[in-house]
């Protein structure tokens, strides 16, 4: 089921559908596709344990960005919402933890601009943490043999905009698992890049066993996913 078709649905026939929100960007830094995109609407209007998704392309514009994503959370209501993110260079998976409030516009914006040491939500908490169990879902990435890990930063650009702005809604949502996901580059990129890349077909499965982790586990995986540096 398509936003746009979602959207003319009934309130009353809104609250009966079940539904997880799957949000990706539009191309930006001069790329032709953003991944990311391509792997949520090869989802869309897929079940999943009960669940339909609802998958929404947002612009990478920080000025945009935010009111499409909260329009989507109100018209949607779901009940796991992932936001999904271009990381060109990463290897694999990246399953974020935090999300801080900060912006720091390395490159300018689709819409040119390039916001420097300015707050996400002014006099918000410094940071959000995902509420996904990203170690569950790591777990199962890594028995389906995709490559994947937990990362412990989004950066600073309109993907960690959206990332706290999604947490920070998340909090006056009873029950609703949210977080954030980065995507490498595909294959016809990374070539070009020099870099790492995935197929979009283990792009999209990866996200589709992370979103029924989401859905069936009670509590996240109590194992060791972190940093020395």
């Amino acid at each position: 089921m398509s936003f746009l078709i979602f959207r003319f649905l009934s309130p009353a026939a809104r609250q009966l559908e079940r539904t997880v929100l799957l949000t990706g960007f539009a191309p930006f830094g001069g790329e032709a596709v953003n991944p990311s995109w391509e792997a949520v609407r090869a989802l869309d209007g897929k079940r999943i344990e009960g669940h339909r998704v609802v998958a929404v392309e947002l612009p990478t514009e920080f000025g945009a960005s935010l009111p499409a994503l909260r329009t989507a959370l109100r018209r949607t209501n779901p009940r796991v919402a992932i936001a999904v993110g271009l990381a060109g260079g990463r290897d694999g998976i990246s399953l974020e933890r935090v999300a801080i409030n900060v912006i720091d516009a390395r490159i300018p914006d689709n819409a040119g601009a390039q916001p420097i040491d300015e707050a996400v939500v002014r006099a918000g908490p410094a940071a959000y943490f995902a509420t996904l169990p990203i170690k569950a879902a790591l777990a199962a990435l890594q028995r389906q043999g995709i490559p994947a890990h937990v990362s412990q930063t989004a950066g600073t650009y309109v993907c960690n905009q959206v990332f706290y702005a999604l947490m920070h809604a998340a909090r006056r949502r009873r029950g609703l698992r949210a977080g954030f996901v980065h995507v490498p580059y595909l294959p016809e990129q990374a070539a070009r890049h020099a870099a790492p890349g995935m197929p979009l077909d283990a792009m999209t499965a990866a996200l589709e066993t992370l979103v029924r982790v989401a859905l069936t586990s009670k509590r996240d995986a109590r194992t060791t996913a972190g940093a020395v540096a």
